[in-house]
C-alpha cells in the first residue's frame, strides 16, 4: 500500500491538511513518518485514532516524500475516501 502512494489521485501531505481531512471524516489511510518529530504529528495520530482511521507507519520522512512524488520528506499523508 504505501509504495502504491504516488499512483492515488487523492493524497493530501502535511499535518495541517491531514488533521483537516481527517477532522473532516475525509481520511482513508493515514500514514506517519516514525522519524518526524513526535509535536508535530501527535494531534494528526491522536485524531485518527479517536475517528478509527487506519493508520500506517512508514520509516522515514523521506520515504514517504518519495513514495508521494514529491522531493521533500513528509511527517504525514492521507488517502482521502473515494
Amino acid at each position: 500500500m504505501f509504495e502504491q502512494l504516488k499512483d492515488q489521485n487523492k493524497l493530501v501531505v502535511g499535518t495541517k491538511q491531514s488533521l483537516k481531512a481527517i477532522k473532516e471524516g475525509n481520511a482513508q489511510t493515514l500514514f506517519i513518518a516514525k522519524d518526524a518529530e513526535r509535536h508535530v504529528t501527535r494531534s494528526v495520530e491522536e485524531e485518527a485514532k479517536a475517528l478509527q482511521t487506519q493508520i500506517v507507519y512508514v520509516e522515514s520522512m523521506k520515504k514517504l516524500g518519495k513514495a508521494c512524488g514529491i522531493e521533500v520528506g513528509a511527517a504525514t499523508v492521507v488517502i482521502l475516501k473515494e
